[in-house]
């Protein structure tokens, strides 16, 4: 896998060289403030909440490449996405990625550091708007196989082989809260069971520039703590799909060949009583195991 991550001083380059079309997924207020330059605002990337049935994938589908095609990007063109700074906007610049890496999209780009690392590399700002062309997006129905629905994730609950891994907060996962909107947003809390943990804090690190992502060996070297190697197949949740997908992007850019995630996350599984979940503090032994 291509590195997905691109610097400041990267981007303003590759700016001089390729077409590229810049997403700015912060909240509207922020993006007034100022923003890289004809960037488009899609503050949705992080907002919008899915569900995993066939009518609420083909919804997320729909929606995504309709935005982003109203941005600009046809295929031919980077995608270049981004958020405040790495870790602020829980993953919201890689929610951006996993959405159009399902979708298809060929060139994706994600500013390390965001905003703040262009900004503080002295690079131009602007409240201007701009007006994008609207361009055909289109889908490949194949790329959508790193997404999995509630069947495939209850499918996975005690499989060997495969590690089901939760990236929430630690309140989360301990099910003192069910959600970062509201201890009791969601009507249970608790976590998938036989899922494994690492806080997505730890696919990154402070620097005198702000938090980074670690390198592909220390991304190697948490998930081994939690029993996850390169070959192993990974289903990944966390509340909505944002937190996870700065982890999808961790893997990959690791090496862990198979990641796909659980979209829906625990805003939907939480509300189907049907399917099982884990409750008080958890146990060590087993989630090695589990996922080796």
């Amino acid at each position: 896998m291509t590195d997905v991550l691109i610097t400041a001083v990267e981007l303003a380059d590759l700016l001089k060289t390729e077409p590229c079309v810049i997403v700015d997924t912060r909240n509207p207020d922020a993006y007034a403030a100022g923003h890289l330059p004809n960037a488009v605002n899609v503050h949705e990337i992080f907002t919008f909440l899915a569900t995993s049935t066939p009518e609420g994938i083909s919804e997320l589908k729909t929606k995504f490449a309709d935005a982003f095609g109203g941005a600009g990007l046809s295929g031919k063109e980077t995608a270049v996405i981004y958020e405040q700074s790495m870790n602020s906007g829980f993953g919201q610049s890689c929610r951006g990625y996993y959405l159009l890496t399902m979708l298809g999209y060929p060139k994706i780009k994600v500013l390390h550091g965001g905003f703040d690392a262009w900004a503080g590399a002295g690079f131009p700002v602007t409240k201007d708007v701009p007006a994008p062309a609207k361009a055909s997006f289109s889908i490949v129905p194949e790329a959508g196989e790193i997404l999995i629905d509630a069947k495939a994730m209850l499918g996975a609950v005690g499989k060997p082989g495969i590690a089901i891994l939760d990236v929430r907060d630690v309140d989360e996962w301990i099910g003192d809260s069910s959600s970062p909107y509201g201890k009791d947003f969601c009507p249970r809390k608790g976590r998938i069971p036989g899922a494994v943990w690492l806080e997505w804090y730890r696919m990154m690190k402070p620097t005198a520039e702000g938090p980074r992502f670690k390198s592909k060996d220390e991304i190697l070297a948490e998930c081994a703590t939690v029993g996850i190697s390169t070959t192993t197949p990974v289903y990944l949740y966390c509340f909505k799909g944002a937190r996870a997908s700065n982890t999808f992007l961790a893997l990959k850019n690791a090496g862990v060949k198979d990641v796909r995630m659980y979209f829906g996350s625990w805003n939907e599984w939480s509300r189907d009583p049907s399917l099982p979940i884990e409750q008080g503090l958890p146990v060590a032994p087993g989630v090695t195991t589990k996922a080796a």
